[in-house]
């Protein structure tokens, strides 16, 4: 049910608004504030749907109530009041991120009309942010153990933030299904997921593939070449195995981390950049720093959140889970139908020791699919899943 809330110092005017309103639809919940102050503190502490102020008003005017309003919920679509005198000014607060503006006194159709597409751009706001919340089933994550319920707690909280967040765990666990959950879950999401793998680009390209270059920077920069730090501008970087990066290269991360700016290979010129970094690696960084293989201070810049992920042996819980899912989304890849596995199948793989993890299992998985019968047994396992 829309809430509505009308800001208005004139007692008469608020009267009649919220007469129109209420006889226009009896779905509409209609409150009212007689200044700026009283409105704002309204807003603070209730979810209204769609705001009507006054321009004139005492305590703090309308334009300042905006201005307020914008700043701790942007998304609430606001119509100002305004009186002859206060047209220009009305103009102006279109500019400031005012929905609309209607004049005194308020003619029927206009408000009403107004009133309507507010509430529906409202509406439009909501569900595009839950669309953005929503991730895609490429990159589910797939458990209800007690370490993966954790890890998905820390991503509703930390992926609306900016805060750069390092990822740890051992080779095949799912690091990047975090990078990706936390990208797709943020206010960053209509912006691309640049995905770096540091450990597959030699050490003499690295630098230049992070960041560019411009012609005649090497022998083989035959032109301009823009880096993967442009292109997640506005979204997030996620470089993978940062372990492996070389020590100029971190220098030039940890620069571009502190100043939002980086420089193209052979370039002095500085662009900015507006970049959320997440990191991930299968290297314990303590040893490295202490080895002096990796930056201290480049640590402390990307550690501002950790998240580890759990190698499946700490996990077993979820093999069932992770069976059935690789099950259906092998067959629909084969185009066939899933098969099941008995009970003593999955009580076998769920005992033994998974040293290449998630992407281990998925393999077998696609084994047992391809030689089993057309119910996995206990025998399928000891037979094409020894290891």
């Amino acid at each position: 049910m829309p809430k509505i809330l009308i800001i208005e110092d004139e007692a008469s005017i608020r009267r009649v608004l919220t007469k129109i309103l209420s006889e226009e639809s009896d779905t509409y919940t209609v409150e009212d504030a007689e200044d700026g102050i009283s409105g704002y503190e309204k807003i603070k502490n209730t979810d209204y749907d769609l705001v009507l102020c006054d321009i004139k008003m005492p305590k703090m005017d309308g334009v300042e109530l905006l201005e307020a309003v914008k700043k701790i919920k942007p998304e609430i679509p606001i119509v100002m009041i305004s009186g002859h005198g206060d047209m220009e000014t009305a103009i102006q607060t279109m500019r400031l991120g005012a929905f609309d503006y209607i004049s005194k006194p308020p003619d029927l159709n206009r408000l009403l009309n107004t009133v309507r597409n507010a509430l529906d751009k409202k509406q439009l706001v909501v569900e595009n942010k839950i669309l953005k919340k929503k991730v895609g089933k490429h990159y589910e994550m797939i458990g209800e153990s007690d370490a993966i319920n954790h890890i998905k707690e820390i991503i509703e909280k930390v992926a609306p933030t900016d805060a750069r967040v390092l990822i740890t765990g051992p080779n095949g666990t799912g690091k990047e299904l975090v990078a990706h959950w936390l990208h797709e879950k943020s206010e960053r999401a209509a912006a691309p997921l640049i995905e770096v793998n540091c450990a597959a680009i030699p050490s003499e390209l690295i630098e230049s593939e992070l960041f560019g270059h411009v012609r005649g920077a090497f022998t083989s920069a035959v032109k301009d070449r823009a880096g993967k730090f442009e292109a997640a501008h506005k979204g997030t970087i996620f470089l993978d195995e940062i372990g492996d990066m070389s020590l100029s290269a971190q220098a030039k991360v940890l620069r571009a981390l502190q100043e939002n700016k980086i420089s193209r290979v052979g370039d002095e010129k500085e662009i900015k950049v507006d970049v959320r970094v997440v990191a991930a690696t299968n290297k314990d960084l303590k040893v490295e720093i202490a080895e002096g293989r990796f930056r201290e201070d480049l640590y402390h810049r990307l550690a501002v959140i950790l998240v580890k992920v759990p190698s499946l042996n700490d996990r077993r819980d979820d093999i069932p889970l992770l069976i059935e899912h690789f099950s259906v989304k092998i067959a629909e890849e084969q185009g066939n139908a899933p098969k099941s596995f008995s009970p003593e199948a999955i009580k076998l793989l769920q005992e033994y020791d998974w040293t290449g993890n998630i992407r281990e299992l998925r393999n077998v998985i696609e084994r047992l699919i391809i030689l089993g019968g057309g119910e996995i047994s206990e025998n399928d396992v000891k037979l094409f899943a020894s290891k």
